[in-house]
């Protein structure tokens, strides 16, 4: 969302029952972002980098006064097997969760998925060890 529509002055809570259907820049990646192909009546992520801008503190309620870029972080599957993004500002580390969007890059959803099996903590060439470790023999067994 634009900064500048935050500023409009909306009842208290208006976007919890309201759709927000207002085109935005992605301050990410420069794209226009339109509400149409979300899926839903609540876009608030760019569907080509996934990042957000902070404007709430509880969904639609538009009090956060950090505004600063969302990255996505992360991606979680909730109980009915529905994807949501977890987000982290940049400026004050505030995490949320958004459902992902009908129309999102799935190549950058992916990417945000495989990156902790892509970039463990431990380095890889140490997994035999780790393994005997933990008390496995260290081999794979098929």
């Amino acid at each position: 969302m634009n900064r500048k529509n935050k500023k409009k002055s909306y009842k208290k809570g208006y976007y919890k029952s309201h759709a927000c259907n207002e085109s935005f820049t992605c301050k990410v990646c420069g794209r226009l972002v339109v509400p149409n192909g979300a899926g839903s009546d609540h876009r608030n992520h760019c569907p080509y980098c996934l990042s957000s801008q902070h404007l709430d503190i509880e969904p639609g309620d538009r009090e956060a006064d950090c505004g600063g870029t969302m990255e996505p972080v992360a991606v979680w599957v909730r109980k009915n097997g529905e994807w949501a993004i977890i987000h982290r500002c940049k400026i004050c580390g505030t995490l949320s969760s958004n459902r992902i969007a009908a129309d999102d890059n799935p190549m950058k959803l992916m990417s945000i998925a495989m990156k902790p099996v892509s970039s463990p903590p431990f380095p890889l060439e140490k997994i035999e060890k780790i393994t005997k470790l933990m008390g496995g023999d260290g081999e794979l067994k098929w």
